[in-house]
């Protein structure tokens, strides 16, 4: 299956060589790191590191998704990027694994690495494989530029989760964790979701600063319960559970935020804005 692009001249441009300028522009922003990182050597001793990134239009928070991708380029990659997002369009399964094929960005194609993807598959309950779900998902698409700046030489495992429970974020993190032991793969998770949607600024500092506190100190139940309690609309908060889950379970016990804004802050209005953070999980 050849997974064309679906946001490529909205999101971010379709034209390769503004694409490469606009993430550079992202990584100097002064929101950014402010500089270009290099890739360094792989270090397995490092490794598993696994990041949060927003995943929305570059200019809005590409700035902010620049901290998290350092951090990556900076350990060096891994053999497999496992990306985990929502899914925004309702098309698909529960848990919708891409599962074979190829990426297309301007930047050319990733492949998936389908040993891996089918063997989390397996080692599921509800995930399942699953194309239609990706096909017009925008939030695991943004992140490939970001990788592929800096490398062609790593493949993916594109996973939406149209099911955000408790229950379907743990039995994906176990399948991930048995997978990962089984094949002994290097990878790093990437969880893509932005924060709460269309309040005042105001209200999402505050809403956003108690999803960042439970990110913050790695407890994935009380994340869940205070989504629910408190009706934030944080798109992802399902792969963040994974996420902090799967971390927690490779020995990876804490999490450092490494930044935050809204789209307020770029666009300068604070009437209704969305949330974006950065975050590793070491």
């Amino acid at each position: 299956m050849i997974r064309k692009p679906a946001v490529a001249g909205a999101f971010y441009p379709r034209d390769a060589e503004s694409l490469k300028r606009l993430i550079e522009s992202c990584f100097l922003d002064d929101s950014g790191v402010g500089f270009v990182p290099e890739l360094n050597n792989f270090d397995a001793k490092d490794y598993p590191i696994n990041v949060m990134v927003p995943h929305a239009g570059y200019q809005y928070s590409g700035a902010v998704a620049s901290h998290g991708y350092c951090k990556i380029v900076q350990n060096g990659f891994p053999e497999v990027f496992i990306i985990l997002s929502p899914n925004h369009t309702g098309y698909g399964s529960e848990i919708s694994v891409f599962n074979e094929g190829e990426w297309i960005t301007p930047l050319g194609s990733v492949e998936v690495d389908a040993e891996f993807a089918d063997e989390i598959i397996s080692s599921s309950s509800i995930a399942s494989a699953d194309f239609h779900a990706h096909l017009h998902e925008h939030s695991i698409e943004v992140q490939l530029p970001f990788l592929q700046y800096f490398s062609s030489d790593f493949k993916i495992v594109p996973i939406t989760m149209g099911t955000q429970t408790f229950v379907s974020s743990s039995d994906l993190t176990n399948a991930i964790y048995e997978a990962g032991n089984k094949l002994g793969k290097s990878y790093c998770v990437i969880a893509s979701t932005d924060l709460s949607h269309f309040n005042n600024q105001e209200k999402a500092n505050k809403v956003d600063g108690f999803v960042l506190e439970d990110i913050d100190e790695m407890n994935s139940f009380k994340l869940f319960e205070e989504v629910v309690q408190y009706n934030i609309t944080m798109c992802g908060y399902g792969p963040v559970m994974t996420t902090i889950d799967l971390s927690k379970k490779l020995g990876k016990d804490s999490c450092e935020i490494l930044a935050y804004r809204t789209s307020g802050d770029v666009t300068g209005d604070l009437t209704s804005v969305v949330g974006y953070a950065s975050g590793i999980f070491k």
